[in-house]
């Protein structure tokens, strides 16, 4: 197993420091699981390490980072659609799969002392797991940060670092002192580790339903939660438990569309966007470091896109809420995104829908 650029193949081991490769590119993971069975998974482990065989874990550390994260319910909101409760983790979002792996990574590499940036959710996960395991943080994270959020990567143990600008400047601040210092790089989108927990998301939905719902519905900002996806849909599709793969569709805000926009236009990569203030913060990215990387998948699997207003997003909310679910402002964005695909394409069959984040973490707006 190792690193291999995404851009000019380069190979690298995972013991290296190295945050990418020397040519600009960002690593991927040389890595095969073996073919999808039920007898691989561990029953007795009631998280998402219960997947770890199909996991390229270096040691067993995952031991002692793990809090239990995963093995969240999916539930029907309705005749057509499905809720994977994706906050019910943890720190209250799906970026603990992420984190949880990814520690598991640094704990194992003998990191000592580790930074990030990030919208909130994921910085907040990486915090945890790191005071888990007495690794020492500190996250950078971009003005208008819900101030819960900021607390709870405090409460951690971790320093927080609020950064004037939009979040795009807030990943370039740190990465200056990556560079400046050579500490350690825990971003959720530099490190190929955190896509190897975000795929369980996927695996779990086939465990727990039996099959993989015809349309999957996914927010998409630097891309985390999507890699991981179609990762794990093309295992389970090379392990011939699945025929085909299902629809997936993916939701950006009307403010900030880099890869809406690159689709229409049949672009190899995205244009660079101004990032304004929007509720859907955790998919407000107007420079995706993978955004090459994402349109592959986006034109290989002919995955669609729609886009949502800003004053969707509200009503959204509530309407989830109604029925006792209660998500930030991102995750309803994705609600709000399926009912415009709906306008336009008819309702699906079936669709499944991350509840990726806890309403209670973006009460500031």
């Amino acid at each position: 197993m190792e690193f291999v650029c995404n851009k000019c193949g380069h190979r690298e081991e995972i013991t290296t420091k190295k945050v990418k490769c020397d040519c600009g590119g960002l690593w991927k993971l040389d890595y095969q699981p073996p073919k999808y069975s039920p007898e691989l998974i561990d029953e007795h482990t009631w998280s998402l390490f219960r997947y770890r065989k199909f996991m390229p874990l270096p040691g067993e550390e995952w031991r002692q980072v793990t809090l239990g994260e995963g093995m969240t319910p999916v539930i029907s909101f309705d005749e057509h659609t499905l809720f994977k409760m994706d906050y019910y983790m943890p720190t209250l979002s799906f970026k603990d799969r992420g984190a949880a792996v990814l520690v598991a990574y640094m704990k194992a590499m003998g990191i000592k002392k580790a930074v990030q940036d990030s919208s909130g959710n994921a910085g907040n996960s990486v915090a945890a797991y790191c005071g888990r395991v007495g690794i020492q943080c500190e996250i950078f994270v971009p003005e208008g940060t819900s101030d819960k959020k900021i607390r709870m990567i405090e409460a951690h143990g971790a320093k927080a670092v609020v950064v004037p600008g939009n979040r795009d400047h807030c990943a370039d601040v740190c990465r200056e002192k990556v560079a400046k210092e050579g500490v350690f790089y825990a971003n959720h989108v530099y490190n190929p580790f955190f896509y190897e927990g975000t795929k369980t998301y996927i695996y779990e939905t086939f465990e727990q339903l039996g099959h993989i719902p015809e349309h999957i519905f996914v927010p998409l900002g630097n891309g985390t939660l999507f890699i991981g996806i179609m990762k794990a849909l093309e295992e389970l599709l090379a392990s011939g438990v699945v025929d085909h793969m299902p629809q997936v569709v993916i939701v950006q805000s009307e403010v900030c569309q880099p890869f809406v926009k690159a689709m229409e236009a049949g672009r190899k990569d995205v244009a660079i966007e101004a990032v304004q203030r929007t509720l859907a913060e955790g998919i407000a990215i107007g420079v995706p470091m993978r955004s090459g990387e994402i349109l592959e998948y986006i034109y290989k699997y002919k995955v669609q896109g729609v886009t949502i207003p800003e004053e969707g997003i509200l009503p959204a909310r509530e309407k989830i809420a109604r029925q006792g679910i209660y998500c930030e402002h991102t995750t309803a964005a994705v609600y709000a995104g399926y009912e415009r695909y709906c306008q336009q394409y008819g309702k699906p069959r079936e669709a499944l829908l991350s509840m990726c984040g806890a309403g209670l973490k973006s009460d500031h707006a």
